[in-house]
């Protein structure tokens, strides 16, 4: 069975438009979560999210490439760029049909199809953009980026809500793992920051309303939590075998060596309250990757600051971990970057592949007093120097979505 690894990394974020941008700001407990200024927010329970400040898609692009994306495809679009960039891949040189992309978002185009709506209603159906359907579908992001590159492999865009990142990156692992691919390019990406969904989660009371100080809202496992923050952004990870990167000598930042996906089969918006779904998913990780409880190093929680889901993360994790619960480190990214919906996986996974490749446990901000009813976990508040080898990355989504990754440090 054909070991994964990772050779690039590619990240839009409210923390940075490249990796080295967001891992220096989340090490010093930055926040990336601001009032919203792109539209009218007098009406909205919730008024600040985390945006990716000037990003300049038609200077990535050129003008008519760039309208043809949505928000979310020119985001992705942007960070395969670097991934691949930063990977080496000489695609000139390489089999394409063996080079997949698995890179899904959880809605969309949500944007586009406001936008067009409102043509409709107030131009008519004769003014309405030809682009519509194909700017506005999930699938969308992964096209673009096969197309982009000629990448004629398995195309895949996993739609499992807030896991898809996890998602792409298990199911590329797999694909990987089988000998069907050499190479894929797999993660995720959101743009939906805009008023249908602010109002639609604001109305769900899922969403902080802690407007009066933004960067104080994202509050993972804290006893004042109120919900989660919207947030936008992509991250793409490019996944290779062993035996093919070190056939081209490629640098290996990483080493995916487990996946575990389950379902709650219980609610479509709510978490278990016992978190059985997420209990499982890393349980079914751990034993795909081959290791022990004991074995793991750091937890990048899901942990979206929300009352019941993060309890029932806390509680999985002590009910696996039992006491090794207390020794692990568990860093929740939301708190800086807010909850980037199908792109969080994503980022995240990057996020873990640096904290064991520098040995840096990145801070939990806004932590100022831990739920005790969110069990045993071990949240630093500061960021942490500590010899990391493994890391568990969780994911989960509405609908019961589950998917956990276990990375490791690569050692050859």
């Amino acid at each position: 069975m054909e070991r994964v690894v990772i050779t690039g990394m590619g990240v839009i974020s409210p923390l940075g438009k490249t990796v080295d941008e967001l891992w220096s700001r989340m090490k010093r407990g930055e926040s990336g979560i601001s009032r919203i200024d792109a539209f009218d927010t007098e009406r909205l329970k919730t008024k600040i999210a985390g945006t990716v400040a000037d990003f300049d898609p038609e200077g990535l692009f050129g003008r008519k490439e760039a309208r043809k994306m949505d928000r979310f495809v020119q985001f992705a679009v942007a960070a395969a760029d670097q991934a691949i960039a930063h990977a080496g891949l000489k695609l000139d040189e390489m089999d394409r049909d063996r080079i997949g992309v698995y890179v899904g978002s959880g809605i969309g185009g949500l944007s586009t199809l406001m936008e067009q709506d409102e043509i409709l209603r107030t131009r008519g159906p004769e003014r309405v953009s030809p682009m519509l359907v194909p700017m506005m579908i999930a699938n969308m992001a992964a096209a673009s980026i096969s197309i982009r590159y000629q990448l004629t492999g398995p195309t895949l865009a996993p739609v499992t809500a807030c896991s898809i990142g996890n998602t792409a990156i298990g199911e590329a692992m797999r694909l990987i793992r089988l000998g069907v691919a050499d190479v894929v390019i797999a993660g995720g990406a959101e743009a939906t920051v805009n008023e249908l969904s602010l109002a639609s989660f604001g109305n769900a009371q899922a969403i902080s309303s802690r407007n009066e100080d933004p960067t104080k809202a994202s509050r993972p496992f804290d006893q004042g939590r109120d919900g989660f923050v919207m947030s936008e952004g992509a991250g793409i990870v490019v996944l290779e075998s062993l035996a093919h990167a070190k056939k081209r000598q490629a640098e290996i930042f990483g080493e995916v060596v487990g996946y575990g996906a389950s379902s709650d089969a219980y609610h479509i918006v709510a978490t278990h309250p016992e978190g059985t779904g997420a209990y499982t998913a890393m349980r079914t990780a751990l034993a795909d990757a081959g290791i022990q409880p004991s074995d793991v190093d750091i937890i990048s929680a899901h942990a979206t600051s929300t009352g019941l889901g993060d309890r029932s993360e806390g509680q999985a994790i002590s009910r696996l971990f039992g006491e090794e619960a207390s020794r692990i480190a568990v860093t929740a990214n939301k708190s800086m970057l807010g909850h980037m919906l199908g792109a969080a996986g994503g980022v995240e996974a990057i996020a873990l592949i640096q904290s064991l490749r520098e040995g840096i446990v990145p801070p939990t901000i806004n932590l100022e007093q831990l739920d005790p009813e969110c069990g045993l976990v071990n949240v630093p508040t500061t960021a942490q120097s500590a010899l990391l080898n493994i890391g568990l990355s969780n994911s989960f989504g509405f609908g019961g979505h589950n998917a956990v990754i276990v990375l490791r440090r690569f050692e050859g």
